[in-house]
């Protein structure tokens, strides 16, 4: 090729072919080399990526955590399971108890988060001599499962299993001014029967409007005799107390290792990382506080919440969960009585090495910080607890007096409901109230259940506030039969939350917990929202999104409130913000009720009927969205018995026809409610 280019003389045609020639010779030269380079990058590549591939297929299979409870079962030698849905502790502590009360029959028992295990193995527990399944089953929100029931409740829909080896129980917690009383329990009892698994006893349903205590016990008396029978035995007799866990002092602790209120992690506060739960709360600056009502007995206060860096997100009609600290002079009281040192550095470790639950709260720990963080002290006890307390009181007029409202007997059911929950006794008014009672403080500790959050309805919006959110509520405050002043934990904890001068800023320990009470998705769709008192806090956040959805340029539909509150002058929360809003034509009507400004009372559910015509038409014409917040056991029942009113009439319905048009927006998401009781 490089003689061909050196020739002197070339004639034209010549001249040309030459080029030809040598423009082929120098494609062929390119294409080999980039062959050469792709060969050598190739071969080159193979050798760098099979170096890792060995390893590679040596680990394929990554250890995976043993979630199976028939295995841990066999393990341990345990026969019956309690499955807790649990949103407070109450069920899980229900749970605990049941599974405590195994021994006595000559069975072994263990309480089971469902969260934790792989529930299609149901199927295998027949494999396990004398086994039973017992689910103690929440109902939370409107018939909805519990976070930590979510993923059972799923696979009991999916699920096409045979069950049929599979004995079981429920017993139901729930609250009859709710709509969907018991929704979770009756839902499992059902589908577990229609799996072909065997009902040993009948469903339980406990009402906590009522007296759930009385209402598990009453259950508990009968269940356990048809455990007996199912299984041929018989109960041994045993009452004895029995420790769950075992107590270590620590004298000589690095105090870097010594937990001061953490929910989870190990210095989590100091050290905050997303993302932020319920086992990792983020700890927002509170930077404003202030009281809404200008008079009156009560306080009402508005608090904003700083969630800036911490990358939460939540949309209106969202809870924040907030978790608390109990009042420090009712934790020294304690200390005092029991003659302890709160100071000393503590862990309680289960006695059931095999258990997931190594502590009953974060340890180790100081009882200082225990009872003040992770312990409820301020709710009246249980049956329980008053029965392995009554072991420690010298005098045997107050043991026997203990030991008498723990039985299942009437007359201690009557006395445990007068003496314990109507006089709204705590522990600590029992310790005062029973002089000879020193039980063990770390005995103590074991028993109380857990301190939980507190969640309140978010009062804003993320579109116009995306880095804070408020809060809304009134203190807690009464007087006892006794003559005592009991005060609300969290809201006395909130309200002393006050920014001061110097731009110091106190902390919360919070998370938010996602809703289903939501805008329509079209903000065209009108909503009629129905909140008195500190009911209207998520309706605040909905009325701002309107008016940031209104500024956008979109097409917003009828917003209509109905508010109540006591009295015009003294308790109109966000009197200038909804008149602000009224008068710019966000809110399209304003209508509040003030209860006792006149002889005769008015509340929300009076003003319904007043604008029936025009309510009857938002919801027949115009689709509107209804939503109500508040109180359950009376205004969120009035309020829909008003709506089965207006119904009937404009609909031209009968009673059960217009109960059912009312069902059915429920049903389609144009009803919803957030209420408590």
């Amino acid at each position: 090729m490089g003689n061909a280019g050196v020739e002197p003389n070339i004639s034209p045609t010549d001249n040309t072919a030459q080029q030809d020639s040598l423009f082929s010779m120098t494609d062929v030269f390119l294409i080999s080399l980039i062959t050469g380079l792709f060969t050598y990058w190739f071969f080159f590549r193979k050798k760098k990526e099979e170096v890792p591939d060995l390893p590679k297929i040596q680990s394929v299979a990554a250890p995976v955590r043993d979630s199976s409870f028939i295995e841990k079962m066999k393990k341990t030698g345990r026969n019956i399971v309690v499955f807790y849905g649990s949103q407070t502790g109450t069920a899980e502590e229900f749970a605990n108890r049941l599974s405590k009360d195994a021994h006595r029959y000559g069975l072994r028992g263990m309480a089971a988060d469902p969260e934790e295990y792989d529930l299609s193995d149901l199927s295998r527990l027949s494999e396990i001599d004398k086994s039973l399944a017992v689910f103690c089953m929440a109902t939370y929100g409107e018939g909805d499962p519990t976070d930590n029931a979510q993923d059972f409740y799923d696979w009991l829909q999916e699920a096409d299993a045979d069950l049929s080896g599979l004995r079981f129980a429920v017993f139901g917690l729930g609250n009859k001014t709710y709509e969907h009383f018991n929704a979770m329990g009756k839902y499992v009892d059902k589908r577990l029967e229609e799996l072909g698994a065997q009902r040993v006893f009948e469903l339980g349903l406990g009402d906590d409007d009522g007296n759930l205590e009385e209402d598990f016990i009453t259950w508990r008396e009968q269940f356990w005799p048809a455990v007996c029978e199912h299984f041929g035995v018989e109960a041994t007799g045993e009452e004895s107390s029995i420790r769950q866990y075992e107590l270590v002092v620590h004298t000589d602790v690095n105090m870097n290792k010594v937990y001061t209120g953490e929910m989870g992690r190990l210095k989590s506060y100091e050290n905050q990382k997303p993302p932020f739960d319920a086992k990792n709360p983020f700890l927002a600056q509170v930077t404003e506080n202030r009281k809404l009502n200008e008079g009156g007995e009560r306080h009402l206060m508005h608090l904003e919440l700083d969630i800036s860096n911490s990358k939460i997100r939540y949309e209106s009609g969202d809870h924040v969960a907030v978790y608390p600290a109990n009042d420090s002079s009712l934790v020294n009281q304690i200390g005092e009585i029991l003659g302890t040192d709160l100071d000393t550095i503590m862990s309680l470790n289960n006695l059931d090495e095999e258990s997931n639950k190594k502590h009953p709260f974060p340890c180790p720990t100081s009882y200082r910080t225990a009872l003040t963080y992770y312990l409820d002290i301020t709710n009246p006890p249980r049956t329980n607890v008053l029965y392995e307390l009554a072991q420690y009181a010298t005098d045997a007029g107050e043991q026997e007096r203990l030991r008498k409202m723990a039985s299942s007997a009437a007359e201690g059911k009557a006395l445990y409901l007068s003496w314990v929950v109507e006089a709204r006794r705590n522990i600590l008014a029992i310790l005062q109230d029973m002089p000879s009672l020193h039980p063990p403080i770390d005995h103590l500790c074991e028993l109380l259940p857990r301190l939980q959050a507190r969640y309140y309805s978010i009062a804003s919006s993320s579109k116009v506030h995306p880095n804070a959110i408020h809060i809304c509520a009134v203190t807690v405050e009464y007087e006892t039969k006794t003559g005592r002043l009991n005060k609300g934990v969290a809201t006395n904890w909130l309200k002393n939350k006050v920014p001061d001068e110097n731009g110091s800023n106190p902390l919360v320990p919070m998370y938010v917990r996602k809703s289903q009470f939501r805008l329509p998705f079209k903000p065209s769709t009108p909503v009629i929202m129905i909140g008195p008192g500190t009911g209207i806090a998520p309706f605040i956040g909905f009325i701002q999104e309107r008016a940031w959805l209104k500024q956008q340029g979109k097409e917003v539909g009828d917003t209509v409130l109905y508010y109540g509150c006591r009295h015009e002058r003294e308790d109109y929360l966000y009197r200038e913000e909804l008149a602000r809003f009224h008068q710019e034509g966000v809110l399209t009507q304003l209508n509040v009720a003030f209860s006792r400004d006149q002889a005769e009372k008015v509340y929300v559910q009076h003003l319904l009927k007043k604008n029936k015509e025009n309510v009857w038409k938002l919801v027949n014409e115009g689709n509107a969205h209804i939503y109500v917040c508040g109180d359950a056991r009376n205004m969120a029942r009035d309020v829909q018995n008003t709506f089965y009113e207006i119904v009937a009439e404009f609909g031209n319905m009968s009673q059960p026809q217009a109960v059912d048009y009312v069902k059915k927006l429920m049903t389609k998401g144009r009803y919803s409610l957030d209420v408590w009781s």
